[in-house]
């Protein structure tokens, strides 16, 4: 293995522990890379509570294939069953419950959009693993010891359900399990380490415990900064329109980034990309035109980045994605399924419905699964792309 660390430590806010950190730890995670006589097993959860992957959520997976490119095994998680409870971290009210069928069709969708990142096709370099497999078979009498190693007082240590608690409001029992089961999760796959974002730093702790509980070596945490949005101002999320989105058009993603404000772009620089930071270009308008060029060639390839580029000098921010005007839609309210058939998209409206019930319907990058969405007139849909499959796209305009 490699002593060259330098792939390790880019970009991240905190290993732990250290060896002064823990009376039972005498080693770094450097030591055990470099003493392990196999590759180490590095996890990373990842809940589908959701279609979509934002940037964000690409830093962890990028950390993994680090980890992969060293000669490590990936075991990337997929919480289809701790998905059904939610994680309950920064979250002011209890989430949500899904369905198994919404979990079933989120995983899908977040396995494709991390393919372009993930090496999935060299043996032995990625385990893709659902923990409902080892989840959904405990008995009460294994999730009673799992609570036993828990008091009542360390979960209300917990950011989030201290901050509820202290605002009285409701935390239910079930969501006292979540950091258990995610901690279970290491115990299942005997992860070495475990990879996740600075907010996961409890529930990877936890993992430790458990594993030093049922007689295993404690992993590893190492954790990831949280990406500030295109905004500047708060993290990427798709509820305050920051974000940009893994799944979106090239032109998409090149507009976005070229617009982001230089006090981020050396944080975009070092968690999305690999490219060397003292060989960025000096000036800042050049310097977002190469982190936006690059980060398209990384999903979506050269010829692609250099459409983008070319589309955004020539056509400003619309860039040159065909358009449809929807003064050719006769009347509103109008069903989604008969505006694709109406663009060209889908050869007829019941085309639309088939595209949208199999999940292949995206409206400014989210997918629409509802075959009865409907919109109430053209305004709410101006200056949005509508995509169906991964390369027919086209941009809505009066």
């Amino acid at each position: 293995m490699t002593q060259n660390f330098s792939w390790l430590h880019r970009g991240v806010a905190e290993i732990f522990p250290q060896p002064h950190d823990d009376d039972h730890e005498t080693e770094s995670l450097e030591k055990r890379l470099v003493n392990a006589n196999r590759p180490l097993r590095v996890k990373l959860g990842i809940d589908p509570t959701g279609a979509d992957i934002h940037l964000g959520h690409s830093i962890p997976v990028r950390k993994l294939r680090a980890f992969q490119d060293a000669g490590h095994t990936a075991v990337l998680i997929i919480g289809d069953f701790t998905a059904r409870i939610g994680d309950p971290t920064g979250k002011s009210d209890v989430r949500r419950q899904l369905t198994e069928a919404d979990v079933a069709q989120n995983a899908q969708t977040y396995l494709d959009q991390v393919r372009p990142i993930l090496d999935f096709d060299t043996p032995g370099r990625l385990e893709v693993r659902y923990n409902s497999q080892w989840l959904s078979r405990l008995d009460l009498g294994k999730i009673l010891e799992l609570l036993s190693t828990m008091t009542v007082g360390q979960m209300l240590a917990k950011e989030g359900f201290a901050e509820r608690y202290k605002k009285e409001n409701p935390i239910f029992l079930h969501e006292f399990l979540y950091p258990l089961m995610q901690g279970y999760d290491s115990v299942a796959v005997e992860a070495d380490v475990e990879l996740g974002g600075t907010d996961q730093k409890f529930n990877i702790a936890v993992g430790r415990d458990l594993q030093r509980h049922f007689g295993l070596k404690p992993q590893f945490g190492l954790l990831l900064p949280i990406l500030i949005g295109t905004d500047g101002v708060q993290k990427m999320s798709k509820s305050l329109n920051n974000y940009v989105g893994l799944s979106e058009h090239p032109s998409q993603k090149y507009q976005k980034l070229q617009a982001v404000p230089d006090n981020l772009l050396s944080q975009y620089f070092e968690l999305l990309t690999d490219l060397p930071l003292d060989s960025l270009p000096e000036n800042p308008r050049d310097r977002q035109e190469f982190l936006a060029w690059e980060i398209v060639r990384q999903y979506h390839g050269e010829a692609a980045a250099n459409e983008a580029k070319e589309a955004a000098k020539s056509g400003g921010k619309e860039g040159t994605l065909p358009e449809f005007s929807l003064a050719d839609i006769a009347q509103f309210p109008a069903k989604l399924a008969f505006i694709l058939g109406a663009t060209g998209l889908c050869k007829s409206t019941a085309e639309g419905k088939r595209k949208i019930q199999e999940g292949g319907v995206r409206l400014d990058g989210d997918k629409v699964t509802d075959v009865d969405t409907t919109f109430a007139a053209p305004g709410d849909l101006v200056g949005k792309v509508l995509q169906v499959g991964k390369k027919n796209f086209v941009r809505l305009v009066p």
